[in-house]
């Protein structure tokens, strides 16, 4: 199918399907609309305390806030270009209002855990969500001592553990494609160079059958430090994949755990969204009208 056409049946599948969140972030990315508007979609997920819950993270249906649904938002708002806003501001003191005195963020919080939510997912449990959302916070214009806290973590977890979880990996690399110190950050890149396998996939484990994160999951961004990683031919082959993968109703679906409809659907809608925005960015289609 030629991508033309491709990309239209994508964009039949958001209108179809997607969270108006997600429509926005389609019509932005092909120029229909403004950030404006995808931050007018953002603020029903946002409560008074400055957080963001109500399933913004699909995986996490509980309507208080919660450290993965504010990262999610936060990362809206950088993708769609805006680093300096109210609506980060408060949400960036909500995190270190729920940060524990190291600076970590838990996966979810107690009080999330009594609505349904994945099973992998666990009150407490691993903390590499702190990386994102320092990560996140470097990539804006907001300054706090939390950022700073949490930066200190970030920086001696790295040093201290020899293998990584693959998804401490996959947030690790967003914090050190972000924090200003580029030699450090690329000397602990280099030390990374053994996890990912021929094909610059890394495995999940503990995850579906041949779950695993590809090179545009773990460097997403052309130009990013993290893409010392991989080879030009390991990107191109995964882009090749992801234009491969599409499926017959013009979206695409995810590889790891569909557990609820609601879920499945909103999970889609995002990732078809991030699947476009990828093969926009290297070139593999032209923008087009997002209707």
């Amino acid at each position: 199918m030629p991508m033309s056409i491709a990309v239209h049946s994508a964009i039949q599948f958001v209108y179809a399907n997607a969270r108006l969140l997600d429509r926005r972030r389609l019509e932005y990315l092909m120029g229909t609309t403004t950030a404006e508007q995808v931050i007018e979609a953002l603020r029903p997920y946002q409560n008074a305390d400055g957080g963001f819950g109500h399933a913004l993270e699909p995986d996490i249906r509980a309507p208080g806030s919660e450290p993965a649904a504010t990262l999610l938002a936060l990362e809206t708002l950088v993708e769609v270009g805006v680093t300096q806003h109210p609506v980060i501001d408060a949400a960036a003191h909500w995190v270190a209002s729920a940060a524990s005195p190291d600076g970590t963020l838990p996966q979810m919080s107690a009080t999330g855990a009594g609505y349904p939510h994945a099973p992998f997912i666990n009150p407490g449990g691993p903390t590499f969500l702190t990386f994102a959302l320092a990560g996140v916070l470097w990539r804006t214009e907001t300054r706090s001592a939390w950022l700073d806290l949490a930066t200190e973590w970030c920086w001696r977890e790295l040093q201290a553990v020899e293998r990584p979880h693959t998804y401490t990996v996959v947030f690790a690399l967003r914090f050190l494609d972000a924090v200003p110190d580029t030699d450090r950050a690329c000397g602990v890149i280099d030390r990374l160079r053994s996890l990912p396998d021929e094909m610059g996939c890394i495995p999940v484990p503990g995850g579906l059958d041949d779950e695993r994160v590809t090179p545009l999951d773990l460097s997403p961004q052309p130009g990013a430090r993290s893409r010392r990683l991989f080879t030009s031919v390991q990107i191109a082959a995964d882009l090749d994949r992801v234009e491969r993968t599409r499926l017959d109703d013009g979206g695409w679906d995810f590889d790891f755990l569909h557990w609820s409809a609601g879920q499945a659907l909103d999970w889609r809608g995002s990732v078809t969204v991030s699947n476009l925005q990828r093969l926009l960015r290297h070139d593999r289609i032209t923008p087009q009208p997002a209707a």
